[in-house]
């Protein structure tokens, strides 16, 4: 066997085994995310004078009806970010959160696209994308309620 083989099989036998781990980046985005958003809502839930303060010094629109709806909407969607329930859904309203946060609380940071890519807000929304785009994954809620059923055998004519 030569070298050249030597390391195609040593590649093969890589991917194989890395393609046995396709369950972990999922999961791992969406604990990580989902916690993050949770343990936001709750912070903001519990400290909502303050948390409208803010919203109104950024002049977001009706900042007592903005704060505790971003605070939930944080709650609740990193609660089934987490267990992996209606992930794709629940993504959708961070994403917008996220943009939203760019948009007012990160604006005079923002001088090139540079400082985008470098915000944790950006960050979380490609994770939100993916999550989007590609589902929960393997371990979730999601697919042991959601899973497609086998299709039953057609009766023969």
């Amino acid at each position: 066997m030569s070298v050249i083989d030597t390391a195609r099989a040593a590649g093969d036998t890589a991917i194989r085994l890395l393609g046995r781990l396709s369950w972990l980046p999922p999961l791992a985005a969406r604990i990580t995310v989902g916690w993050v958003f949770l343990e936001s809502g709750w912070g903001k839930l519990h400290h909502l004078d303050k948390v409208t303060e803010f919203f109104r010094s950024l002049h977001i629109p009706a900042p007592e009806i903005q704060a505790p709806f971003a605070a939930g909407t944080e709650l609740v969607c990193g609660a089934l970010l987490l267990v992996g329930l209606l992930t794709r859904l629940a993504s959708i309203p961070l994403m917008v959160v996220m943009t939203v946060a760019i948009a007012t609380a990160k604006r005079d940071e923002l001088k090139s696209l540079s400082d985008l890519f470098g915000f944790p807000e950006f960050l979380y929304i490609l994770l939100l994308l993916w999550l989007l785009i590609s589902g929960p994954g393997a371990i979730s809620l999601d697919r042991l309620l959601f899973r497609p059923r086998a299709q039953a055998p057609k009766p023969a004519a």
